[in-house]
C-alpha cells in the first residue's frame, strides 16, 4: 500500500546522501599541501565547520539574520575557523575556492546506484538546507541523478520550519503524503511527518566519524528503515 501512495522521495542530503566529513577533510589536506600547512587535524576542522551550521541557520530563522544561503554561512563559519586555527596566507580566491568545498562531497558508496534504482519508479528529489547551487554542483560532482533539486532556499525557510517540506510537496504538484523524506536524521523525519510526509531512516553511523555513537534504532512512527540505499530501492519495490 505505501509503495502504491508515494510518487515522490526527497532526500536530506548532507549526510544522507554524501560524506561531508571525510570530503572536508580531504579538501582540507589538499589544500595544506598546496599552501604549506601544517598542525591542522582537517577532521576535528571539518566538525567544527560543521558545527557552526545549525547556530547559523538558528540566526536566519530567529531574525538575527536575513535571508542567507548556506554558502555564505559557510563562509561565514570559514573565517572564523581560519582564525581560530592560524591559518593564513589565503588570498580571497583560495578562501572562495576552499568554501566551495562543499559542492564537491562525494556520496557515500550506495548513494548513485541506489539512487538510479529508486529513478526508474519515483520522482528523486533533494530536500536539503543547502542552497540550489551548490547542490547542482554536488550532483554533477558525485553524480547524484536527481530529477529536480528542491532546496530551503526556494521556501526561504530552513528546515526543520514546516514551510520547506511543505513547498516540496506542492512544487512537485503532491498531497504531503504522496512524498517521502528520506534522511539518517530522525530530527528531520520527525519534522517532516509533522507535515503529513512518509518517512525513510536511513542511519549513516560513520556521518560523525568512528568514536561518535549515533541512534540508529527504528521507531514506531518510520515508515520505513533501510541500511542504506540499494535496501531502500528494494524495500520500495525497485
Amino acid at each position: 500500500m505505501l509503495i502504491n501512495e508515494v510518487k515522490a522521495l526527497v532526500f536530506d542530503v548532507f549526510g544522507t546522501v554524501v560524506d561531508w566529513r571525510m570530503s572536508i577533510a580531504r579538501e582540507g589536506k589538499e589544500l595544506a599541501k598546496r599552501k604549506g600547512i601544517t598542525g591542522v587535524d582537517w577532521l576535528e576542522f571539518a566538525d567544527a565547520w560543521r558545527s557552526g551550521y545549525g547556530p547559523s541557520m538558528n540566526k536566519v530563522r530567529t531574525g538575527e539574520l536575513p535571508w542567507t544561503r548556506i554558502d555564505d554561512l559557510h563562509r561565514m563559519i570559514l573565517d572564523e575557523l581560519l582564525a581560530k586555527y592560524g591559518i593564513e596566507g589565503l588570498t580571497e580566491d583560495e578562501k572562495r575556492d576552499f568554501n566551495k568545498a562543499w559542492h564537491r562531497l562525494d556520496g557515500w558508496p550506495d548513494s548513485p546506484p541506489g539512487l538510479i534504482r529508486l529513478k526508474k519508479r519515483y520522482v528523486i528529489a533533494t530536500l536539503s538546507n543547502g542552497n540550489v547551487a551548490l547542490l547542482t554542483n554536488m550532483a554533477k560532482w558525485a553524480g547524484l541523478p536527481w530529477d529536480c533539486i528542491l532546496s530551503a532556499e526556494i521556501a526561504r525557510h530552513y528546515k526543520p520550519d514546516p514551510e520547506t517540506y511543505l513547498m516540496a510537496a506542492d512544487i512537485l504538484g503532491l498531497e504531503p503524503s504522496e512524498v517521502m523524506m528520506t534522511a539518517a536524521h530522525k530530527g528531520d523525519l520527525k519534522a517532516a511527518q509533522a507535515q503529513g510526509l512518509r518517512t525513510a531512516f536511513v542511519p549513516r553511523p560513520l556521518e560523525h566519524g568512528p568514536r561518535r555513537e549515533i541512534d540508529t534504532s527504528p521507531e514506531d512512527w518510520i515508515d520505513v528503515v533501510a541500511t542504506d540505499f540499494e535496501d531502500l530501492a528494494l524495500k520500495m519495490g525497485t
